[in-house]
């Protein structure tokens, strides 16, 4: 473990000197910040438990993490990402979990109690319609919650959302939306059915924010899954197809 630490301040010590971040060309499912991500002893056993299936490597490679950055996990859940992200990122860089105010006094968001075991982990707790970071962001990452969106329960303004999301951008920075895959044309009215979205919709509502689609990647995808059943549905659950997309902001 100490040696992959030492590679990461190594890499990082590398970009500085160099005057930039790490080339996103040298970022890949082995990079040493990666590695020392999926290794940290903070990790709980059930997120290891999920590796095999969430794939991480591959996912934060897609992203293209590397240390300094400054990335949004928006609807953290458990923290599984923003554990991983927060490790890869390093000491001089940050994430922001972006998440929905606590329910009820008596149940707390479950971020809240990962963000205390990284000093450069933050919450922010203002809903998913408008949220706000006190630095322009390099990358927000969204898995499986952009379909909520839809809910017609939140009552949310879905391109106003996509608009914020590339405000809160630098110039060049990436958008990365991971979800659970409907049949092509499903109704987004039905979300709460299935809580699956279409990815043609996905991909054309971010484009009309302005954002450039750049990359898919098939680590996620399962040709067995339907894409008719719920979600949560036992013989389905942790096995859906998702699709993994990215979208950059012109510089």
């Amino acid at each position: 473990m100490r040696a992959i630490l030492a590679a990461v301040v190594g890499a990082v010590a590398v970009a500085a000197c160099a005057g930039g971040a790490i080339p996103t060309a040298q970022v890949s499912a082995t990079s040493p910040w990666i590695t020392a991500a999926l290794t940290d002893s903070r990790r709980p056993d059930a997120d290891k438990a999920r590796d095999d299936l969430r794939h991480p490597a591959a996912i934060l490679a897609f992203a293209e993490v590397r240390p300094g950055q400054r990335i949004a996990d928006v609807g953290p859940g458990g923290g599984y990402y923003t554990r991983l992200f927060a490790v890869a990122v390093g000491e001089q860089g940050h994430v922001y979990g972006v998440d929905r105010p606590n329910s009820a006094p008596d149940r707390p968001r479950a971020i809240l109690a990962v963000a205390p075991q990284y000093p450069n982990v933050s919450v922010i707790q203002e809903g998913y319609q408008s949220w706000h970071t006190p630095e322009p962001l390099d990358a927000i990452f969204i898995s499986q919650i952009y379909h909520d969106f839809h809910l017609p329960q939140l009552n949310l303004d879905v391109p106003a959302i996509n608009r914020m999301l590339f405000e809160r951008l630098k110039p060049g920075g990436e958008l990365v939306i991971i979800d659970h895959s409907a049949v092509a044309g499903f109704d987004p009215a039905r979300t709460d059915e299935l809580h699956r979205i279409d990815q043609t919709l996905v991909r054309r509502e971010v484009e009309a924010a302005g954002f450039v689609y750049e990359a898919e990647s098939q680590v996620l995808r399962n040709p067995a899954d339907r894409r008719t059943e719920r979600v949560f549905d036992a013989d389905i659950r942790g096995h859906t197809d998702q699709f993994a997309m990215r979208f950059r902001k012109p510089r």
